[in-house]
């Protein structure tokens, strides 16, 4: 089975047919499945949309069971927890949503962490971290943009002078570099390129 524009999150099955990896769909399985959206709802009390999943928490006074259901709970709504919490040992933790969220200094309420300026954030060399509350993704660097090229999506160089993007004088060439251009005055002008006179 042949997928001109590949499946991003899956595998072909058949003509242009992908067979989507849980919590993607689109025609090439590029796009994120908000699970807290479906019916029946996945979590009973509340829902977090995460990259490819989802994460339950509870409103407070309640505790998070294995099974993502939320059972009232005494001794969470004493602790005030912002996501709900667990008892281990009995000792009462509240709990955050995603490994992108700490307990913040009063050890209820979650913060974000940023795993680009932590370095915890792993992308490949050519593309940079965006963090987001509760986790982070990977975009292309600047002058970069992603492409379905020889059976995978990578990020290619976008070519400057040919896409009209470049900021080039009236009379100067615009010469395309990797992730950037280039201006040059032509015969006769001189300049940065940008101003030529």
């Amino acid at each position: 089975a042949v997928c001109g524009h590949g499946c991003k999150y899956g595998e072909c099955m058949g003509p242009n047919k992908c067979k989507c990896f849980p919590g993607f769909t689109g025609k090439t399985c590029n796009q994120d499945l908000n699970e807290c959206g479906l019916k029946p709802r996945p979590c009973e009390h509340r829902c977090m949309n995460t990259h490819g999943s989802y994460k339950c928490y509870c409103l407070n006074g309640y505790m998070l069971m294995p099974d993502g259901t939320c059972a009232s709970s005494r001794t969470c709504a004493v602790v005030n927890c912002q996501y709900g919490c667990e008892e281990v040992k009995g000792e009462v933790q509240c709990l955050c949503p995603s490994g992108g969220l700490q307990l913040g200094p009063n050890r209820r309420t979650c913060i974000d962490i940023d795993e680009c300026s932590a370095g915890k954030a792993v992308c490949s060399y050519n593309r940079r971290c965006i963090n987001t509350f509760g986790s982070y993704y990977c975009k292309c660097q600047l002058g970069y943009e992603l492409k379905y090229v020889s059976g995978r999506y990578d990020c290619v160089d976008i070519n400057e002078c040919v896409t009209n993007t470049h900021r080039c004088n009236l009379h100067a060439e615009c010469l395309n570099t990797e992730g950037s251009f280039k201006c040059k005055c032509k015969q006769g002008y001189r300049g940065s390129g940008f101003d030529c006179v």
